[in-house]
């Protein structure tokens, strides 16, 4: 029996913010409609099959100015995986100083995603 189910999609890629619809038939993308641009129709196809988020959390700093440092995701982390990131992030510390962009943690969970800092920290004076 084919399973056939139609998603509403609400795109993100670009200022215009166009809605459609995906038809997914047996867990493979088989109809698209309504999207204005080949931003909206990526979008739309991954965001329905196998969908990702950028990931920004804070890690603990020792001996810097700042208690916690914050950190993203270099590129999005599959939807099911970010609490298992937000799980290793927590138990991370960093020692002042961190420049901004530093690699915090690399290949996160062998997800090939990469965390870094999205700020400078200074060692405390």
């Amino acid at each position: 029996m084919m399973e056939r189910v139609v998603h509403a999609i609400q795109c993100i890629g670009c200022p215009i913010g166009c809605g459609g619809e995906v038809v997914v038939e047996n867990g493979t993308v088989s109809e698209m409609s309504g999207f204005t641009c080949k931003k909206g129709l990526a979008y739309a196809a991954e965001e329905v099959v196998a969908p990702k988020r950028m990931v920004t959390t804070t890690v603990r700093v020792s001996g810097g100015g700042l208690a916690l440092l914050p950190v993203v995701s270099a590129t999005p982390v599959p939807k099911e995986r970010i609490f298992d990131c937000l799980c290793l992030l927590r138990g991370v510390t960093v020692v002042a100083p961190v420049a901004e962009g530093a690699v915090i943690v690399s290949d996160a969970l062998g997800l090939g995603v990469d965390f870094r800092a999205a700020r400078a920290v200074s060692p405390l004076q």
